[in-house]
């Protein structure tokens, strides 16, 4: 398995000493489709002890056009209902995603038992979330809460602490301010992101920032605490009461007693699109 390998690079890296700092990125393919890992990490899942994800076929009911075209539920969805293997692909994606976590464990057991293991910042993140066909949509490409919420963990000796859990909505534009402050970098002035370290600090401090997250061009969602609201490039909306409704089943845009929420939501949507 190519993941395998790289991670074995990484080890032998670990092995290394130096007077001087390093910066080593271990980049794993997996849990990326296709979901194809040795049978052993298959069997730690018995397709009899599946679970399908929550699912409500009136879902996209109350979802604008944009967002159903987005959804694209007679694509993959459609094949999977058809094929009758729903419960196969939700095994083959929890058998990814155990090997894929051996992995990073064998990395992290590595640093444990090296010279750096006192000294070194670890950055854990996964690029985007995955559906498995809640609100009839499969795969990344969608705006929604489990196609954005990603793994995000870190360490940072004398700084962390270990088991932490922070509950704040943060995105990736904050990694890079993070490591520089971190590593006492000065910090370019174009930058849109924030450091993380208050969070590092103390994961419960206040934070006002929301998380933000653009598929496409001009679809944007905002994401707190509380609350989520989507806007797509041709004006459609979303607005989700987070806090009292998790799975996203009430479209709450077109109420006017929630005008308020949007507009304050609304101020956080990007101005400007990333220069080339």
């Amino acid at each position: 398995m190519p993941d395998y390998g790289v991670v074995s690079y990484g080890l032998k890296q670990l092995e290394e000493t130096s007077d001087k700092p390093f910066f080593l990125a271990i980049g794993l393919v997996k849990p990326h489709m296709p979901f194809s890992v040795p049978k052993k990490w298959f069997d730690m899942f018995p397709l009899d002890s599946i679970e399908l994800p929550p699912y409500r076929e009136d879902d996209l009911d109350d979802v604008p056009p944009a967002g159903v075209r987005m959804a694209g539920p007679q694509g993959d969805h459609a094949k999977i209902l058809e094929s009758g293997r729903w419960k196969e692909a939700v095994q083959a994606y929890l058998a990814t995603i155990a090997f894929c976590d051996a992995q990073v464990g064998r990395l992290l057991e590595g640093l444990e038992a090296s010279p750096h293991r006192d000294n070194t910042i670890v950055c854990l993140w996964s690029d985007h979330g995955w559906s498995l066909g809640e609100k009839s949509h499969w795969r990344k490409f969608a705006l929604w809460e489990e196609p954005t919420r990603t793994v995000f963990v870190w360490k940072v000796p004398g700084v962390t602490t270990p088991g932490g859990v922070c509950p704040r909505t943060v995105d990736y534009s904050s990694v890079y301010p993070t490591l520089c402050e971190l590593t006492g970098q000065p910090l370019p002035e174009h930058l849109d992101g924030r450091s993380l370290l208050p969070l590092l600090k103390d994961p419960l401090v206040k934070w006002d920032q929301p998380s933000i997250t653009t598929h496409g061009f001009q679809n944007h969602t905002v994401r707190t605490e509380g609350w989520r609201y989507i806007r797509y490039a041709n004006g459609d909306e979303e607005l989700y009461d987070t806090a009292n409704d998790p799975l996203e089943y009430t479209n709450l845009a077109s109420r006017t007693e929630h005008v308020t929420h949007k507009q304050e939501l609304a101020k956080w949507l990007p101005t400007k699109g990333p220069s080339l």
